[in-house]
């Protein structure tokens, strides 16, 4: 089992940062690939971004690309997104998940989820 636990959300202005953590426990955080989804109200949960388990690969939905970057530390446990210049329509819950493997982090198969976490981005 792996136990996900998201931090990081608030409300911000458009154009402005937030950094998302998602803290990893129980089995070897290093061996799974992670991702980060989101859901806004009346909408289906979509994938946002995801890395694979060494950091060296990543992968962006294309409303995103250029604003967010994925990361993370292994000897941490935890994963990252950074989120620069917010829109109103990033507004959402935000979900990090695990899973065995890149592409099905990427093809939104994940094995384990965190509870989320709001952003709310509006002036």
């Amino acid at each position: 089992q792996v136990q996900l636990v998201e931090s990081g959300g608030g409300l911000v202005q458009p154009g402005g940062s937030l950094r998302l953590s998602c803290v990893a426990s129980g089995r070897t955080f290093s061996s799974y690939a992670m991702g980060w989804f989101r859901q806004a109200p009346m909408k289906e949960r979509e994938f946002v971004a995801a890395i694979s388990w060494t950091g060296s690969t990543t992968y962006y939905v294309d409303s995103v690309k250029g604003r967010f970057t994925i990361s993370r530390d292994n000897a941490k446990n935890t994963a990252y997104l950074q989120m620069n210049s917010l829109k109103p329509e990033d507004t959402a819950v935000y979900y990090c998940a695990a899973g065995g493997t890149f592409g099905n982090v990427r093809n939104n198969k994940c094995d384990y989820w965190g509870q989320g976490t709001q952003v709310t981005v509006s002036s």
